[in-house]
């Protein structure tokens, strides 16, 4: 990061005026989420800084993004950032509420990074609270949205602290959802996983495919799992 910026190898994320900043939860799930090879369509709930959704865009050159948040300052941010960087026709950001929002065609792949704080204290900072507190969006509310706009072949893809899972899980399989991707997210070796990245589709899934990644080796450089997960974008 360099004076209130990151700079990526395709981009540049600007983010003085999101209340969450550009952070690892963001960028291991833009650099893990799947979305088809192909021409396909792809919404980023809650994208804040516009960081995943640049992401997805550079990983699969035939996608259209399409970007929405309830704060409007994010989606100036955002759109600035998307103005900024080479896949600006491909991406719309819009200001909009997930739980109403409608669009002409259901989409191939969804990604969030959603609200996660359900039960502790309130941030004094509204915009804040709205980013990071399920106040704004629970999860259940996440679920119904994402089963309505998502394809009969779609996948949706979310990154969740570890004790969040079994709650999410559960909203997920009562709207008609079935987990296909499970990766357990390490600090380090030695301590418990801190984040799970899910994979959820609307099709009967017969074996979960599950992977662990591990950010930190025992030195406290960047692991090797983590390197190659993000070489596309984190400038060495």
């Amino acid at each position: 990061m360099a004076n209130g910026y990151f700079q990526f190898k395709q981009f540049t994320v600007h983010q003085e005026h999101c209340a969450m900043k550009v952070g690892t939860d963001g960028t291991l799930l833009g650099a893990w989420a799947q979305a088809a090879e192909g021409p396909c369509r792809v919404l980023d709930i809650g994208t804040g800084t516009g960081l995943i959704a640049l992401m997805m865009a550079q990983r699969y050159p035939q996608v259209q993004v399409t970007a929405i948040d309830v704060d409007a300052d994010a989606v100036r941010q955002a759109r600035q950032n998307v103005l900024a960087s080479p896949f600006a026709e491909r991406i719309r950001v819009m200001e909009a509420n997930v739980q109403t929002f409608e669009d002409d065609e259901k989409f191939d792949s969804i990604v969030c990074n959603p609200p996660f704080f359900e039960e502790s204290l309130v941030c004094p900072d509204p915009q804040r609270t709205k980013a990071r507190h399920t106040v704004s969006l629970s999860y259940r509310q996440l679920m119904e949205a994402a089963f309505g706009l998502l394809k009969a072949d779609g996948r949706f893809s979310v990154i969740i602290p570890s004790d969040c899972r079994p709650r999410l899980e559960g909203e997920a399989h009562l709207r008609g959802f079935f987990v296909s991707r499970l990766c357990s997210v390490q600090t380090t070796p030695e301590k418990p996983p801190k984040r799970y990245m899910i994979e959820i589709t609307k099709q009967p899934v017969y074996e979960v495919y599950t992977e662990k990644g591990i950010l930190e080796s025992s030195s406290h450089s960047r692991s090797e799992w983590y390197r190659e997960l993000t070489q596309e974008f984190y400038i060495t």
